[in-house]
């Protein structure tokens, strides 16, 4: 029997005013609650567009009223009726004003009783939800997050139209190269012992697409990465990509502050003024400790070396005398929320990530209390309290080491805690350009440096002279948008010259012999005449995330993992028959 038999959906739930009053309509949903008041049946019914209220009274056909009467939640109705006025009004319904009055009522399917209720803002815990996952999909606010992404998605592609970009795929299955994270591996059966990986970024494919002659390219991109997670991670994302052709630093950042403008009007009617604030990393650094520095709250660093340079502080003094510094900030009105105790676990927190130790200054209308008072002058106690520009209810921290990198390193993460402990973090979208980053990073294990980008990254052209002999010298043409002190995209403008990508190759420790087996057949295509070229990918999760406001990724991904990488719903990753791995010549290890 064809339950849907001669009624067809008129209208979505969520869509009814007024306006609509004396209509006759047909609603399709869940039941997401049923009231029996005896004479009177209440059923809302929910859709993705939001709930309406079914009524049904003395005046309904009697079979009607008792299947009604057996509905519960989560069963699948379709109902046809009148639009009325709601006698009892619910000003929290975009559909509080109005109701309908029920004719016909089909129960297209039946429901057990749910795991947990479906209801905005669930206490459930997460592992369980996600183990109904497309039960937590159907709550209203889950609901409104992907709808939400499916505009941005839409605004992306209208916008990028617009603009000449042209959309093109890149393949799932391509070779494995080095671009700083694991690669997911996927083993060929065709090709026994060989492996294709899924893709970390379309960055070569995109290039390919320039030296291609599509000037413009664009793609909402799958990309992978076998990474632990985090609240901001998940080892399959979806990236904003484009690459452009005969351009330069300034002409990328310009396109995408256009689209960062029109998206946030047009998604969400925020206003986001142009043009977007720009520091350089090494200005970053020293202003914030961070690279991707939260800017809706101040507490600015500060150095304190040439203050503390002759202190009889041995923890400054020998810091200074190893070539590092002495750096501090500034908890404006922390006094009062910060006690003792607190300051004692910020220590705590600080040696956490590898600090040797904390020294703080605490001003009271009774006194300044310190860490280590006893060891300096006052005039030095007087400069450093008038150098972090601090007050009575202030709280003064600093910290001191050889390497000046761990020093501003600490101090941002400390900024960061210190701000969520005192509530000083303001609302709103703070949007930051980072510029200028180092070409090479020194990567402390390996002993050597490695490129803190990819390696395509062109190096900036004032910078080129210092390749072999400065290395800490060289700054990238790369740029990076934050976000709230979150990473959203990362770009640079491309390395096309042959001869000075085999030289960045060499520098890198990548000798040609594994330079032509990684990405021989990209340096091939730039033999053929590779236009000027840069791009940027923008993490779409993260935008997504950031304009609704939400704690973690799975808020704003359709079906994400769990921290360890599993998904309970279908219970993957999970074993294969030992003839799939036969097929592919896989043998595993118990």
């Amino acid at each position: 029997m064809d339950l849907m038999s001669g009624l067809k959906r008129t209208h979505y739930c969520g869509e009814l005013r007024k306006s609509d009053i004396g209509k006759e309509v047909t609603v399709c949903g869940w039941a997401a609650k049923q009231r029996d008041l005896g004479a009177l049946i209440f059923i809302d019914l929910r859709d993705r567009t939001g709930v309406l209220q079914l009524a049904f009274d003395d005046s309904t056909d009697k079979g009607i009223f008792e299947k009604a009467f057996a509905v519960r939640s989560e069963f699948v109705l379709m109902a046809r009726g009148t639009v009325r006025e709601r006698a009892a009004k619910n000003s929290d319904l975009p559909t509080g004003d109005v109701e309908v009055e029920v004719t016909e009522l089909r129960v297209l399917s039946q429901s057990e009783t749910p795991p947990f209720e479906i209801a905005q803002n669930s206490q459930t815990s997460e592992a369980v939800r996600l183990k109904y996952r497309y039960l937590d999909l159907r709550r209203p606010d889950l609901s409104g997050n992907m709808l939400l992404r499916h505009k941005i998605v839409k605004i992306t592609r209208d916008f990028f139209d617009e603009e000449g970009f042209i959309e093109i795929e890149t393949p799932m299955l391509i070779k494995s190269t080095p671009e700083g994270a694991r690669d997911f591996l996927v083993p060929s059966r065709m090709h026994n012992g060989s492996f294709y990986a899924l893709p970390q970024s379309p960055q070569l494919y995109k290039q390919l697409s320039m030296v291609a002659g599509f000037d413009k390219y664009m793609q909402i991109a799958r990309c992978f990465r076998d990474e632990d997670l985090r609240a901001d991670r998940q080892p399959e994302f979806t990236q904003i990509d484009l690459e452009m052709s005969f351009v330069d630093t300034q002409d990328v950042l310009d396109v995408v502050e256009r689209y960062i403008k029109r998206l946030f009007k047009e998604a969400i009617d925020a206003d986001i003024t142009l043009p977007l604030p720009r520091l350089t990393f090494s200005e970053a650094m020293e202003m914030y400790g961070s690279d991707k520095p939260d800017t809706r709250f101040e507490m600015k660093l500060y150095d304190l070396t040439d203050i503390v340079r002759d202190s009889g502080f041995s923890v400054f003094k020998s810091a200074v005398e190893s070539g590092g510094s002495v750096r501090g900030i500034t908890a404006k009105g922390a006094g009062l929320k910060l006690s003792r105790k607190e300051i004692d676990k910020l220590t705590d927190f600080v040696k956490g990530i590898g600090a040797k130790g904390l020294a703080w200054i605490r001003l009271t209308d009774e006194s300044v209390t310190s860490s280590f008072g006893k060891f300096v002058s006052d005039d030095e106690m007087s400069g450093i309290i008038e150098k972090a520009g601090a007050d009575t209810g202030d709280v003064v921290f600093i910290i001191g080491d050889a390497n000046n990198s761990h020093v501003l390193k600490t101090l941002g993460a400390l900024r960061l805690e210190v701000a969520k402990k005192i509530e000083i973090v303001g609302r709103g979208y703070n949007f930051l350009w980072i510029t200028q980053f180092p070409f090479f990073d020194y990567d402390e294990e390996q002993g050597q440096y490695v490129a803190m980008h990819h390696p395509f990254t062109s190096p900036m052209d004032e910078c080129l002279e210092y390749l072999e002999t400065d290395k800490a010298r060289v700054r990238a043409k790369a740029y990076d948008l934050v976000l709230n002190g979150i990473e959203l995209s990362s770009g640079s403008i491309r390395i096309t010259d042959p001869k000075l990508q085999s030289r960045i190759f060499d520098l890198l420790g990548l000798s040609q012999e594994e330079a032509s087996e990684k990405f021989g057949f990209l340096l091939e295509a730039f033999k053929y005449g590779a236009p000027p070229h840069g791009g940027m990918g923008i993490g779409l999760d993260r935008l997504v995330m950031q304009m609704i406001g939400c704690e973690t990724l799975r808020d704003v991904v359709a079906f994400p993992k769990l921290q360890n990488a599993t998904e309970p719903m279908t219970q993957c990753p999970s074993k294969v028959d030992k003839e799939q791995l036969l097929e592919l010549g896989i043998k595993t290890i118990d």
